[in-house]
């Protein structure tokens, strides 16, 4: 019994310190896209020079005045002419998309990119997804909640991507799109897609309208505050693109930032200074008793995580006959039987049980922690790091549970049973909305 505590408590550590601890520090915002409004808001509309129209700078998933997604694009201009601009469509055909291909907020599924005619630079493709109402003052008639007009993708459906909606004005003669852009990536552990924030595909946007012809970057594209700060990582301040009267035709971008990049601005600084001797001595100890067993330990679990993902955006990429729902079918079992299945086969053949524990909780939170950097994200919902700290723990307790030591006396053990019971409510709990 005393063992067992000492594994668990080593546990819980390791997935503070390698995933908990980082990811609240490092996130710039720990929240779901958007807070519970319990009073009624003030509505500031957003108002256009030469336009009777307005409209309110968030759009909700009711028709209900709740400030949840922050409406950061405004560009002055035709609607058909903006989307044109922007996708590059060649003959300018929209693809229709498949049912499933759903969308994507912090709590849903998402729907995947138009993967027909792209243009160069970003490529945003027509979506579909789940009507979210924006409200709109005509001007001339009593204000009323609108749908949006279009809705544009880039990404794949199982990696990381971008989202925008627009929402045309509701007279033809004032001429404005808004828009609410925001990055989200598919999260395995739950089969849902989630929502990073808003700034960064605010800024890819106004970056694609700055670099067209005959736009003046520093004349036709501006900021302005409209009050709508604190939803994810919004500061109130939109992009508004002025092209009313222009050819516009987008122009190659540059990509996103690396992986390893990525990956680096999250890597802690050396610890080895705050090391003492005894600590030292602990790691060379540990050093020594390493086995090859360990080491196809950990390289079967950063495979099996990490191949889903790139597997996911494989079939996507390269598999007509498949369906969304039917690659989630195909390769969620992977993580939520696989990586403990394999777990407990490989850690059955070593003898230490904290040994055990750490080499398969450190690979998971290094696979989480590299998952990571291959989509960019950058902000964590508390929600997620706590998840991501229970499947940590219990997959250190399955392969503690499965050591020699452990299953010397019985091979059905505590931290076997206890690792097994919290693996599976974890993922029930988050696949059900619980977690």
């Amino acid at each position: 019994m005393r063992r067992s505590l000492v594994v668990a408590t080593a546990l819980i550590a390791i997935a503070f310190l390698f995933v908990g601890g980082p990811s609240l520090l490092l996130s710039p915002s720990t929240s779901d896209i958007a807070p519970e409004e319990t009073e009624e808001p003030e509505l500031e509309m957003v108002e256009f020079e030469d336009s009777e129209s307005s409209i309110w700078a968030f759009m909700s998933a009711r028709e209900a005045h709740d400030k949840r997604s922050p409406l950061n694009v405004f560009v002055r201009g035709e609607a058909d002419e903006v989307v044109v601009a922007l996708t590059e469509a060649g003959d300018g055909d929209w693809e229709e998309l498949d049912e499933d291909e759903m969308d994507a907020e912090p709590e849903t599924f998402s729907f995947i990119e138009d993967e027909g005619h792209h243009a160069t630079g970003t490529e945003w493709g027509d979506a579909t997804g789940t009507t979210r109402y924006a409200w709109v003052d005509p001007g001339d008639g009593d204000p009323y909640w609108m749908t949006e007009t279009r809705q544009l993708d880039d990404g794949d459906y199982y990696g990381e991507r971008m989202h925008i909606r627009l929402y045309e004005s509701p007279n033809d003669d004032d001429q404005w799109v808004a828009m609410q852009t925001h990055t989200e990536h598919f999260d395995w552990f739950t089969l849902r897609h989630r929502v990073d924030g808003v700034e960064a595909a605010q800024l890819r946007v106004e970056q694609e309208f700055m670099d067209m012809p005959n736009v003046d970057p520093q004349e036709d594209v501006v900021r302005i505050n409209v009050d709508n700060s604190g939803p994810s990582d919004a500061d109130g301040w939109a992009t508004k693109v002025d092209t009313l009267g222009m050819l516009l035709s987008p122009l190659l971008l540059l990509g996103m930032a690396s992986a390893s990049q990525q990956v680096a601005k999250r890597t802690p600084d050396t610890v080895d200074k705050h090391l003492t001797d005894v600590d030292r001595k602990r790691l060379e100890a540990a050093f020594d008793r390493l086995e090859a067993r360990h080491l196809i330990l950990a390289f079967t679990i950063l495979a099996l995580f990490l191949g889903v993902r790139i597997g996911g955006i494989a079939l996507e990429r390269w598999t007509d006959f498949l369906t969304m729902h039917m690659i989630a079918a195909m390769l969620y079992p992977v993580i939520a039987l696989g990586i403990p299945i394999a777990t407990y086969a490989i850690a059955s053949g070593l003898e230490s049980r904290l040994d055990a524990a750490v080499a398969a909780s450190l690979s998971l939170a290094l696979a989480i922690w590299l998952d990571y950097g291959l989509m960019n994200v950058n902000s964590l919902p508390v929600d997620v790091v706590l998840q991501r700290m229970f499947v940590i723990v219990a997959l250190g307790l399955i392969a503690a549970g499965a050591a020699k030591r452990a299953t010397r006396e019985r091979r059905l053990n505590d931290m076997l049973i206890v690792g097994i019971l919290m693996w599976s409510l974890v993922l029930v709990g988050t696949l059900f909305g619980y977690l």
